[in-house]
């Protein structure tokens, strides 16, 4: 019998078992297991949490995908400064979140490099990425340009963002799907998403941030939502009371896209770990196990702030109902062109929620079923109901979702701080410098309740 089912199923793997790479499952896990990277980090890190920062997620966000393995060389023994995981050992946490400790590169033909911090490029022909960040703004430079931002002052998320956009170009790098990865700057600015984000942009420093929001999914997008939210630096003060409504347990699956989602956890529900997570950082939580629908309404005393990562489109489409004063809602596309792509809408706006997501309402996914993979299950015994649930699931990579993360927590800081609110935004993983964005027609200052921050 087949040992895989759609709650098994690599989310990844799926892409190459839908366009053909693949003639079977373990063949598709067989092109990821191919799939490596090293990261090669500075002493400096040991000091800057925004270094720590960016190594951290890149190492939880590529270990996911990359399954030939992460390795980090040069990384002293310190104790961890960022708020992702302070006082931890910053050595155990590598090896927690799937990284590998490592003396010097060991130079593999296929195997791309990343360095962050004061560190000179490798001798090698692969691809060569430095992660780079300023004020709100992070993204990859090929290092053997020289080409970087200061690095010293930036908000938390710059450095989750600077990640994501490695992890991204590494992939499309390994899976052959662009030919400029790795021979291009590639980043944006999540202060004035449609800049040029190498240029000196006139970015606020982060005195703010919510002080509650209520999260609607904790899926790929919500795990990188909560994930954005605790690297914000708080100073010490009083942080941001989350509201967290799920009611799915955690499936082997989510292994492969959800950065809070690991084997240990697998049968739990979805807001127990998450809360547990935030808990352990000092965050306030709430659980709501309950579907969320056209007859949920926030009371006087929950958050007025809601952001929405759930790909149901009854959900969506009730978002207007719930009583939330703003809603920040984000989707991913699901297909073999579309799996990199972000979408994020806000409300109010000049459409409902119902306007735009009930004529999706009954629309399933595309179905591959037919792919040679497919094929080679029904060989194996699969039965067609099972070969229709596992072709009908989605491709899914965990570093859109973190770029998907950090726009949404950013839509939510730049509102805070009087900049200009989004009421659409699309852009794909593979070019994030193509932002097609529409602003709010509302001007109105944020008014749902703000807590201290500091910026590096």
């Amino acid at each position: 019998m087949p040992t895989i089912s759609a709650d098994e199923l690599h989310r990844t793997a799926k892409y190459f078992m839908d366009n053909g790479k693949a003639s079977s499952h373990a063949e598709a896990m067989e092109i990821l297991e191919s799939f490596g990277l090293s990261i090669v980090v500075a002493p400096s890190i040991g000091a800057s949490a925004l270094e720590q920062t960016a190594l951290l997620t890149l190492v939880n966000v590529a270990a996911r995908t990359f399954l030939g393995g992460v390795e980090v060389v040069g990384l002293p023994e310190c104790i961890a400064s960022t708020p992702l995981y302070a006082g931890r050992d910053l050595r155990d946490v590598v090896v927690e979140l799937g990284g590998k400790l490592a003396v010097s590169v060991v130079l593999r033909p296929t195997w791309p490099i990343a360095v962050i911090g004061d560190v000179a490029p490798v001798s090698s022909d692969a691809p060569q990425w430095r992660l780079t960040w300023s004020g709100w703004r992070g993204g990859v430079t090929p290092a053997k340009s020289g080409c970087r931002l200061d690095e010293a002052h930036a908000i938390g998320l710059s450095p989750v963002l600077a990640s994501a956009a490695c992890a991204a170009e590494a992939f499309a790098y390994l899976s052959k799907t662009h030919l400029l990865a790795g021979r291009r700057a590639f980043g944006m600015s999540l202060w004035s998403p449609t800049d040029d984000w190498l240029d000196n942009i006139n970015e606020p420093e982060l005195s703010y941030l919510p002080s509650s929001l209520w999260l609607i999914g904790l899926g790929n997008l919500g795990q990188a939502f909560v994930w954005a939210l605790a690297s914000l630096d708080f100073g010490g003060g009083e942080k941001t009371r989350v509201l967290l409504q799920d009611v799915d347990h955690i499936a082997i699956s989510n292994h492969s896209t959800s950065l809070l989602s690991f084997p240990k956890d697998v049968g739990t529900k979805k807001t127990r770990v998450v809360a547990r997570w935030l808990e352990q950082r000092d965050f306030e939580t709430d659980i709501e196990e309950r579907l969320f629908g056209q007859n949920t309404r926030s009371a006087a005393s929950e958050p007025r702030v809601a952001l929405c990562g759930v790909d149901n489109p009854e959900a969506r489409a009730a978002l207007d109902n719930a009583g939330f004063g703003l809603v920040v809602e984000a989707g991913l596309g699901a297909g073999l062109d579309s799996f990199r792509s972000i979408g994020l809408h806000t409300f109010p706006a000049s459409r409902t929620a119902a306007c735009i997501w009930s004529k999706q309402v009954g629309q399933g996914n595309v179905s591959f079923r037919e792919a040679p993979a497919y094929g080679s299950l029904a060989e194996e015994g699969m039965d067609e109901c099972g070969l229709v649930r596992l072709a009908s699931r989605t491709i899914a990579v965990p570093f859109v979702g973190v770029l998907a993360g950090c726009l949404v927590i950013a839509e939510i800081l730049r509102r805070l701080h009087g900049g200009r609110g989004t009421e659409v935004l699309s852009v794909s993983a593979l070019s994030l410098g193509d932002v097609e964005l529409v602003p709010s027609a509302n001007s109105d200052p944020y008014a749902f309740g703000f807590v201290g921050a500091r910026s590096e």
